[in-house]
Formats: structure tokens, C-alpha cells, sequence
């Protein structure tokens, strides 16, 4: 399993547009190209003075799949965040490697 995980920081000024968006929108595009099982969304709780930093992690099965994304899907969706928020967003993208998962005993 491999998670792919964008890191945002977001201006307060289009904040609450681009939280709609993530939301309603992009997230599902991404889901909709059939190639991830599922999401996670998430805002990393650190004080900034400038804006709100999230998480997606979208996870997928395969290197392949994730290739195939990024050859197929990437640059439309990522052209359409530059659009509608230019410099008003700031991403860095990170591949996880799933090694094991660990469960607390009564879960």
C-alpha cells in the first residue's frame, strides 16, 4: 500500500473557498479516477501567523497505479487548484510506504 500525501498550506483570504472546494470537489475528482481505494483529509495542528496547513493522503494499491495517475490525472487536476488559487496555496507532495499496521488490542 502506498499513501500519497499532498501537504497544503492555504492563505486565509480564499481559506474558506478553497476548504469548500477540497471538500466537495477535488477530493472526489481524485477518488474518481478510479485508481485510489480511499482519503484521508486532515488539518496539521500547528499555530502559523499565515494561513492553514491540511493533509490529503489518498491511498493506492500500486506503484503502477499511482504512475498511471500521475500520467493521466495529475496535471488536469493540478492545472485547476493553479487556477482557481495560484499563489494563494502552497503544496509539496510525499509517497509513504505502508510497512505494517498495528491496532490497539481492543479495537
Amino acid at each position: 500500500m502506498i499513501i500519497y500525501n499532498i501537504t497544503i498550506n492555504i492563505d486565509l483570504s480564499v481559506h474558506d473557498k478553497w476548504l469548500l472546494w477540497m471538500k466537495n470537489k477535488h477530493i472526489s475528482d481524485v477518488l474518481a479516477t478510479g485508481l485510489f481505494k480511499n482519503a484521508r483529509f486532515v488539518k496539521v495542528l500547528v499555530q502559523e501567523e499565515e494561513g492553514a496547513t491540511y493533509s490529503v493522503q489518498f491511498f493506492v494499491d500500486s506503484r503502477d497505479k499511482l504512475n498511471e495517475y500521475y500520467k493521466n490525472h495529475a496535471p488536469k487536476l493540478r492545472q485547476e487548484s493553479l487556477e482557481l488559487f495560484g499563489d494563494k496555496m502552497l503544496a509539496f507532495r510525499t509517497e509513504l510506504e505502508v510497512l505494517d499496521e498495528y491496532f490497539h488490542a481492543e479495537n
